[in-house]
């Protein structure tokens, strides 16, 4: 296993040094350890860590008092030794096309954006794992707000837990339900890198998989990351999710550009780590991330090239198109439809699924490389924007 991937940033800890622990985000082994440490029992940890699993992700009960199945005087030495917190939600937008965005303020005050996308057959949550972002992706508006630090497995999961609050999908205690979800999918693709603070994105997501709780199927959650190379087979065998590589360029001059992790794992080193993937198969593809640039990475033989090195390194995969989707400051334009029909149609003759996503929220910014703290946007002019894109102003 190769060594963890690390940045110049603290994680601010689940407890304080003087104060109760707040119990969301801890995993069973955690949980079971703190309960432990406050004089339970250690034959009963075991029960008494199912019991408050379920309350908590299965139920959404925030109150001790409520756990009903625990004697009134274990629910004291809770009440007294740990909280239960959430982050907050300051605003939420909705869309005309029903697509939510979330202003989420975390401890330290510090704000991350969370987008819920309703479909047909499926309703997804798009969650941040960092605040801010130290990928600097030349496209990306989120790449414009500089990092500030990691979200803790409490503050990820938590994201989670707050939409299923606005949702109202908490089943009723004694209940559980599970036929129809209103949130479905979780994808891995709001502010951050999660490669960059994999253990806390690795507990979040245990924990929304674990069959007494929020009980997702690792195939109904999708990391996307920009090419963490060292991290990317911890992903499949530590978290098993799907994964997605924001991909968006076949040379590495013109990925260096718009992806400048580029710098340090090329495309070279960043297929040989999809190809030796461990879940990568015809059932769980790897998606490539393409956001199309008007004249800059949209031209066939882009996707020829991007063809080409799919085949070259037999990797089970499928291509995402993504129109970009312009915020105030952009450096680039959209590729117009016709070209980027063009370039699917390319992609789907040689073999592969070619989707072009539908953009979803733009009247909200909740698009796609749209996320960034809404006061921050606040407090800026277009012209300190534009400034921060390298752009000139009109």
């Amino acid at each position: 296993m190769s060594a963890p991937i690390t940045q110049d940033l603290v994680t601010i800890p689940r407890k304080l040094p003087e104060g109760p622990t707040n119990i969301i985000g801890l995993t069973r082994p955690q949980l079971r350890d703190a309960l432990i440490a406050v004089g339970t029992p250690e034959k009963q940890a075991k029960m008494r860590v199912n019991q408050i699993w379920q309350w908590l992700y299965n139920w959404g009960v925030r109150d001790f008092d409520l756990m009903t199945n625990l004697s009134k005087a274990f629910r004291v030495t809770l009440a007294e030794n740990f909280v239960i917190e959430l982050p907050e939600i300051v605003t939420k937008n909705v869309s005309t096309d029903g697509t939510r965005k979330y202003l989420v303020r975390i401890a330290g005050g510090h704000e991350v954006e969370v987008v819920y996308i309703p479909e047909t057959d499926r309703g997804t949550l798009c969650i941040s794992s960092q605040v801010g972002c130290t990928l600097t992706c030349s496209f990306c508006h989120t790449g414009t707000q500089k990092l500030v630090r990691n979200l803790t497995a409490g503050e990820i999961i938590g994201q989670v837990m707050l939409a299923r609050d606005d949702l109202g999908e908490w089943p009723e205690p004694g209940t559980r339900t599970y036929d129809s979800r209103l949130l479905s999918n979780i994808v891995l693709m709001g502010m951050g890198e999660p490669l960059y603070n994999f253990e806390n994105v690795r507990d979040a997501m245990n924990i929304a998989m674990d069959p007494e709780g929020i009980c997702l199927s690792r195939r109904r959650i999708t990391l996307s990351t920009s090419g963490v190379v060292p991290e990317i087979a911890r992903t499949a065998t530590e978290i098993g999710c799907l994964l997605a590589v924001s991909f968006h360029a076949t040379t590495d001059p013109v990925r260096d550009k718009l992806v400048p992790i580029n710098k340090r794992w090329n495309i070279e080193e960043l297929m040989q780590s999809l190809a030796a993937y461990p879940k990568a198969s015809n059932s769980e593809r790897i998606t490539f991330e393409y956001v199309m640039l008007d004249g800059v990475n949209d031209t066939d033989e882009d996707a020829k090239r991007l063809v080409s090195l799919i085949k070259q390194y037999n990797i089970p995969a499928k291509i995402n198109l993504i129109p970009f989707n312009e915020w105030p400051g952009a450096p680039y334009k959209r590729s117009s439809n016709n070209r980027i029909r063009a370039f699917a149609d390319i992609v789907f003759k040689a073999g592969y699924s070619s989707p072009v996503r539908k953009p979803r929220g733009e009247d909200i910014m909740a698009a796609c490389g749209q996320l960034k703290s809404a006061t921050e946007r606040a407090r800026k002019s277009r012209k300190q924007i534009e400034a921060e894109a390298g752009m000139k102003p009109e």
